[in-house]
């Protein structure tokens, strides 16, 4: 980890913490997907409840007007491996996916999204807002004894009153970011590994894909490692939490190189950038329940 900090640990007995977000006070929110909460850790590690979710809160961006949207992929079932905790089927046998929006003073939770053109949502993810007030999502779809959802994204406004499908029959869309120009989506497949580049034609529209590809290849790992969500960093790089090989992997989205950086969790699942010089990477750890701080060698892209 030569240029990296060490990893620190700012919080730990988490339900499969996702989603960090750094926020200007110091703390960071974050939502637990196996205890349906939107929780804050504060600046000396405690834990407090901002909001009861339910299903399954997986991803987390702080919008335009100041509240929380999270993306509720429904629930899952869960496996207990020694102290290690993974997600496994959807706890529920029909799709109940959801767009939620958490007033962080009072704790509100409102529904602004459950279906798109009558078809309910399988497994919403991640989430990006865009320069305009709107928001990127993906859904990862869900795994039931039927087989896999295989996924889409989405892009929808913040009032709940449009939401349209981007990109669909994507093979498990995860993490989703945007280039510092805006002009670039990016999204990460969790189980092909690869991180796609979308050509961003005009606010909540997608240019059409090439053939055989959601968009243009950015990258793929040189091992087994399966991809979660991502963070940018303010020189482009796209940094996607890793799996199997718990790690950070970076891609440099103009040469397709990419590189490492390992972390003690086999299920690292997001990074998110804050502090003065945002160069505090917060990084979540879900299967040991954790939270970590890392000092980055580079300043992140602050979206929220």
């Amino acid at each position: 980890m030569s240029g990296y900090g060490v990893p620190e640990v700012v919080a730990t007995g988490l339900r499969f913490p996702e989603g960090p977000v750094a926020m200007p006070d110091g703390s960071v929110l974050l939502v637990e997907i196996a205890r349906g909460t939107l929780t804050r850790i504060a600046p000396d590690g405690g834990l407090s409840v901002v909001a009861e979710l339910g299903g399954g809160p997986n991803g987390l961006a702080i919008g335009p007007d100041g509240a929380a949207y999270v993306c509720n992929n429904g629930g899952f079932e869960w496996i207990e491996a020694g102290s290690l905790l993974f997600p496994g089927h959807a706890a529920n046998a029909e799709a109940c996916g959801s767009i939620q929006r958490v007033d962080l003073t009072t704790g509100a939770v409102t529904t602004l999204y459950d279906s798109f053109e009558s078809e309910r949502l399988k497994g919403p993810n991640d989430i990006v807002f865009d320069t305009t007030g709107g928001f990127w999502f993906t859904d990862h779809g869900q795994v039931r004894d039927t087989g896999r959802d295989h996924g889409a994204v989405y892009y929808a406004t913040a009032d709940g009153s449009k939401i349209s499908r981007q990109r669909a029959d994507m093979m498990g869309p995860n993490g989703i970011g945007l280039s510092p120009d805006r002009n670039t989506l990016y999204v990460s497949e969790t189980m092909t590994a690869r991180v796609w580049a979308m050509d961003v034609v005009a606010p909540g529209e997608l240019a059409p894909p090439p053939p055989w590809a959601p968009g243009h290849f950015v990258g793929t790992p040189p091992a087994f490692r399966l991809l979660d969500s991502m963070a940018i960093e303010k020189s482009g790089r796209i940094c996607v939490g890793t799996m199997v090989e718990g790690g950070i992997t970076i891609f440099d989205p103009d040469s397709g190189g990419s590189e490492f950086v390992p972390l003690p969790d086999v299920g690292i699942t997001n990074i998110a950038f804050g502090g003065a010089d945002q160069r505090d990477a917060y990084i979540t750890a879900s299967t040991t329940g954790t939270l970590y701080r890392v000092r980055w060698p580079r300043p992140g892209l602050i979206v929220n």
